[in-house]
């Protein structure tokens, strides 16, 4: 109850920060929409010269990048740590977070949450359900339940990867520069993997594993044979990371020694 009480007064400072200059959080939220609706309006550019990519149609790639949006937004919502080591390594604020009786990566993401990228998990569910109505999906009962699973679990692919990365530096106590590339790979996921060669295909699925922030959980939903399957391995791949990431961060943090002078 501690952790959830934090949780909201973090929000409620988050608004009255982002109300006093409402332009600026319009601006924002607009220029975000705009953004992923430039990824879409590629996908719907490259269909005009082509009826499949692979084995997939038009709509079957507009619900994947649907999909796709969903877990990307909440978690941007809630992880927006890029400049982490210039911020808390280099210039020292690490030592303020570390003297509070509350974890320190929870610290974290309170202090730099982004609530205005919901927005972008809105319009994900919108497009998902605007590509399923134009397949005919047929969804069961459950299928809501399992949309939230495979989501929480994308969005903890999502937290493994990149706290592993931002971990790197209690360890060089330098920018490295990884998280631009890493960033720009991402955007594979809402792609289907086997348009891809198999050195990319395996490093999406096994090492950094986009795909399943996209594609995979995605094809339980257009039942999409031995692709639906890896959908039922994302939760295992989101705790899988997560635990990793978790592990990697408190190593890290273990050997932190403060900024020093």
């Amino acid at each position: 109850m501690h952790y959830l009480s934090l949780f909201f007064d973090y929000i409620k400072i988050y608004m009255k920060t982002k109300l006093t200059y409402r332009s600026d959080l319009w601006i924002e939220i607009v220029s975000d929409l705009l953004f992923q609706g430039l990824n879409l309006l590629f996908i719907l550019v490259v269909f005009m010269h082509t009826d499949l990519l692979g084995d997939w149609t038009r709509d079957e790639m507009i619900f994947i990048y649907g999909y796709f949006m969903v877990p990307y937004g909440l978690f941007t919502a809630f992880f927006n740590m890029w400049n982490f080591t210039e911020r808390y390594i280099i210039k020292g604020e690490m030592d303020r977070v570390l003297t509070r009786p509350v974890h320190n990566l929870f610290q974290l993401v309170l202090e730099n949450i982004d609530p205005s990228s919901l927005f972008g998990a809105l319009s994900g569910v919108v497009i998902m359900v605007y590509a399923g109505t134009q397949l005919g999906l047929d969804w069961a009962w459950y299928d809501p339940l399992v949309l939230v699973l495979l989501v929480l679990s994308s969005m903890m692919v999502y937290f493994g990867v990149y706290v592993s990365l931002i971990a790197i530096g209690f360890f060089t106590d330098s920018q490295t520069g990884i998280l631009p590339l890493v960033w720009n790979l991402q955007n594979y996921g809402r792609y289907p993997v086997d348009i891809y060669n198999r050195v990319i295909r395996f490093s999406l699925t096994w090492v950094l594993p986009f795909a399943f922030v996209g594609v995979h959980p995605a094809s339980y939903f257009l039942k999409k044979g031995e692709w639906q399957l890896y959908a039922f391995l994302t939760p295992l791949m989101g705790v899988a990371f997560f635990l990793l990431a978790l592990w990697i961060w408190n190593v890290g943090v273990n050997r932190y020694r403060g900024a020093g002078s």
